[in-house]
């Protein structure tokens, strides 16, 4: 499991006080308010950073982040990614995983069918999809609880209805 979870790429300097413009690559941007520190990557190292909430939009956090005063020092943050630890992340519920958490896990369904390894998360608006890569070629599937019986992160498992695979996935055979 990945230590540091991202929740936002800065996309701009915001004026000429050293302001950036984030956007949130979380599903609730209000996460961010109380926020005051996180971290940037640097390498293989997760530099601590500390920062001041401005302003939350659904598309947009405005930030002032500690010892950039001015266009040119934030312009230099343009591209970075903002992480926090698994101890500042968001709590979910017990029916949620973060994305990261589900990248790798194998597919399974009820009747042993291999699936493969869940690759990439699509986000095309409404549910995820889960794109699986095995002996069955790609294999799309809709993130609903019909479809998903269980999610196994110690065993690297995810459980699926075989049933209603067959009724909503799409199968790509090599």
């Amino acid at each position: 499991m990945q230590q540091y979870l991202m929740i936002g790429e800065i996309v701009r300097p915001q004026g000429i006080r050293g302001e950036v413009k984030l956007r949130p690559v979380t599903c609730d941007p209000g996460r961010f308010e109380g926020l005051e520190a996180a971290f940037f990557k640097r390498g293989e190292a997760f530099v601590p950073v500390r920062f001041r909430v401005n302003r939350i939009q659904p598309d947009a956090v405005y930030l002032s982040v500690e010892g950039v005063t001015d266009r040119n020092q934030a312009e230099k943050l343009r591209g970075e990614f903002l992480y926090v630890d698994r101890a500042h992340a968001v709590q979910l519920d017990a029916d949620s995983n973060f994305l990261c958490d589900l990248i790798g896990l194998r597919g399974r369904d009820d009747s042993g069918r291999d699936l493969g390894r869940l690759d990439e998360v699509l986000q095309p608006g409404g549910n995820d999809v889960y794109v699986f890569h095995g002996p069955m070629g790609e294999v799309l599937v809709p993130a609903i609880k019909s479809v998903v019986c269980k999610v196994d992160l110690e065993k690297g498992e995810m459980l699926l209805d075989s049933k209603r695979l067959q009724e909503v996935a799409v199968f790509d055979e090599d």
